[in-house]
């Protein structure tokens, strides 16, 4: 028998290898002998089916992998009954890197590491079905924002070659300013595109009014995080329901990491190379949260102690200079977003510059 994490024995032990329309699962026993493998289809009714069988018979921990249906598949099985352990394969390299990649292979390895311990496999927790359902929505308005890009960019492309280079204007305004300076000649290549833009505008527009709805009414924590010049509705709502709770991270200064901006780490003996960032975590945040450090350290971000950071990592020099101010920036403003949402604070921009300020006046005094 293996003692698990809560406690409790755990005679056998399932990993679970999920597809889009097959799922193969393997199950090994106390002793670590293979007691059963068998493929099973992707759908709730037979999974629900399958499993409930498995735990009768004497299983009480699945393990599987991270991915697109592995949300409502962890949620079903822990409804059953099942311990479940959401294997973060990524930093797994014995599932990630392996030669022997197959949906029988990879079920069975879930399954033997999860036996002998959960925490080989990294595991991750999934959100709640109403977040997932809120973030959905902030993933589609992202979709129809580079939709829209894409399609601008397009019609910018498609009027050089005529010698008109399009004036500069926001995206929100792009389908009111250009059908009068088309070509006639692009005239009916073009109108229908500027069109798709216009709609793409309007439908864009819905989605703002609805994620400020949603941070006024269901996610009110948003508006300390929105203190912060720079940062609006899209990142502070994505910040919240990525993270979900303020105590799923235990310190503010692990967010940067958990966002995967902080470097990567390969020291051996004396080589301690300078790496990049490690780009663990959700995308969609970590891409925001960059976009706001550019707008911190732009010509209109306000005066603060991110910004002072980010201009005195800049003027260091050097190649990438400028870069390594963007991802510092970015790194320090999920900490302090993480820090004002775990203590209701008030946001003071320089802060840190008026406290070191009144330590020198003050250890002036005393000498």
């Amino acid at each position: 028998m293996i003692q698990a994490n809560k406690n409790r024995l755990v005679p056998m032990t399932v990993g679970l290898d999920l597809g889009d329309k097959k799922s193969h699962y393997c199950v090994v026993d106390s002793s670590g002998a293979v007691a059963g493998r068998k493929p099973v289809s992707t759908t709730p009714k037979a999974v629900r089916t399958h499993f409930a069988r498995l735990l009768q018979a004497g299983a009480s921990r699945v393990a599987l992998e991270v991915g697109t249906q592995s949300p409502w598949v962890s949620r079903l099985l822990a409804e059953l009954g099942f311990e479940v352990v959401v294997a973060n394969a990524r930093e797994v390299a014995s599932i990630a890197k392996s030669s022997r990649k197959s949906d029988r292979v990879d079920a069975e390895l879930l399954a033997r590491l999860a036996r002998v311990d959960p925490q080989l496999l990294r595991p991750i927790q999934h959100r709640g079905p109403k977040a997932q359902a809120d973030l959905a929505a902030l993933r589609s308005r992202a979709v129809l924002v580079a939709t829209r890009t894409q399609l601008i960019n397009h019609v910018r492309g498609s009027t050089k070659p005529w010698g008109l280079r399009l004036p500069r204007c926001s995206a929100a305004c792009f389908h009111k300013k250009v059908p009068e300076l088309l070509p006639k000649e692009l005239a009916v290549g073009l109108t229908a595109v500027v069109e798709q833009i216009a709609s793409l505008t309007a439908q864009i527009l819905r989605f703002d009014q609805h994620i400020e709805h949603l941070c006024e009414h269901r996610y009110p924590e948003t508006k300390l995080l929105r203190q912060v010049k720079g940062v609006g509705p899209v990142t502070a709502l994505t910040f919240v329901l990525t993270i979900e709770s303020p105590d799923r991270i235990n310190k503010p200064r692990n967010a940067g990491a958990y966002v995967g901006l902080v470097p990567k780490r390969r020291q051996s003996g004396d080589s301690d190379p300078q790496l990049g960032i490690t780009k663990a975590g959700d995308v969609a945040l970590r891409a925001l949260l960059v976009n706001c450090a550019h707008y911190i350290l732009g010509p209109f971000g306000q005066d603060s102690d991110l910004r002072r950071l980010g201009l005195r990592v800049a003027a260091g020099g050097g190649q990438g200079a400028k870069k390594r101010a963007v991802i510092a920036v970015a790194r320090k403003l999920s900490v302090l977003l993480l820090r004002l949402w775990q203590t209701g604070e008030v946001y003071e921009p320089l802060r840190n510059t008026h406290a070191r300020e009144a330590k020198q006046i003050a250890a002036g005094q005393t000498t």
